[in-house]
């Protein structure tokens, strides 16, 4: 087994704001690949999450420090013990050494990903959000008219002038769904209410996604659950399965991400866990290329909603795999029949 990695600036088509970054312009992730004896090839993407202690930098570290024979795409089970061994957290990297290995498990069963774990996959039925940054009520006007083809949006939240964003977007898609992400934004329990309370009022909201700090309080949190008239998902207060109990409390559902379970098989024993204690379930990401989204979104059946929308924010996405057409997931023109089923654009 040969182990490659190496770093890539995905640029973003706008300048990305939320409660947390602002105006970044570039997203900085890892493309990895595993290549086995027999050259076949297992495709992976770490996306570090700066606000857990992660960035390329460490990444590297933590790639560097691997053993590629250590990793038997005829067992990825046994990887996670190992990458664990090499060291504590570094959840992105891990992500993507194991969604290569998985992707090569597959191709091995000559399966689809989704397949391969047991889950299926229905063309055209799943639908992702788009997401908005949080801007000036101009620019969201001309980012909300531009992503007309999305039947569904999600509006980050957490600035100042939430309130002028929510009309930004009302007045291009008056009637569409939307989704909001406050990105931890609203510093007390009383803010987020009346916030939430406001974003009621509209009436095609369907859920509010990490309302408050995940170092909340815990009685805060649980307070704001009992009378917000909105379901809350639970993202930054959500990385594995361990933290269902919390999130029990305070949530009625939770995101999941690669980069956060630390890969695909973090990820799946999430979905099935949240889903068995009685939560709604999300499949999200970071802004990553083809690679990272096709991961994820081989887990869309375990979702009752997706956010895979990183690849469609940047502009120099070197990779392609599952599309999107009109919002809904599709791989019926991906060229791979198994495995990850993601190629390069300038491949032959």
């Amino acid at each position: 087994m040969q182990l490659h990695f190496e770093p890539l600036d995905l640029r973003l088509r706008d300048g990305w704001s939320t409660a947390r970054t602002r105006n970044s312009q570039v997203a900085r992730v890892v493309m990895v690949t595993l290549t086995a004896e027999d050259g076949a090839v297992g495709s992976g993407e770490a996306a570090p999450i700066s606000r857990y202690g992660e960035s390329n930098e460490s990444v590297l570290a933590f790639l560097g420090r691997i053993d590629p024979t250590r990793l038997d795409p005829t067992a990825p089970d046994r990887a996670r013990d190992y990458l664990d061994s090499v060291a504590a957290g570094q959840s992105a990297a891990k992500s993507s050494i194991l969604c290569a290995l998985w992707d090569l498990a597959a191709q091995r069963k000559r399966q689809p990903l989704h397949d391969f774990l047991g889950l299926g996959f229905r063309e055209h039925h799943h639908t992702t959000s788009f997401s908005i940054g949080i801007d000036t009520a101009a620019n969201i006007e001309r980012k909300v008219k531009a992503a007309a083809d999305f039947p569904v949006l999600k509006i980050k939240l957490g600035a100042d002038h939430d309130r002028d964003i929510l009309a930004a977007v009302r007045a291009a898609a008056p009637d569409k769904p939307l989704r909001v992400d406050a990105n931890e934004g609203w510093r007390t329990r009383g803010l987020a209410l009346d916030r939430i309370e406001h974003l009621a009022a509209d009436g095609r909201i369907q859920f509010v996604e990490q309302p408050m700090p995940a170092n909340a309080a815990p009685e805060d949190l649980r307070w704001l659950k009992e009378r917000s008239p909105l379901p809350l998902f639970a993202d930054e207060s959500f990385h594995t399965a361990a933290d269902l109990a919390s999130c029990q409390e305070a949530f009625h559902g939770v995101n999941v991400k690669l980069a956060k379970t630390a890969g695909i098989p973090g990820a799946l024993g999430a979905l099935k866990a949240a889903r068995a204690a009685g939560l709604m379930t999300m499949v999200g990401c970071m802004v990553e290329s083809s690679v990272g989204i096709t991961a994820a979104a081989h887990l869309a059946e375990l979702a009752d909603y997706l956010d895979l929308d990183g690849n469609l924010l940047i502009e120099n996405d070197p990779f392609a795999g599952v599309q999107v057409v009109r919002g809904r997931l599709s791989f019926a023109s991906a060229r791979p029949r198994s495995g990850l089923r993601v190629w390069r654009r300038d491949s032959t």
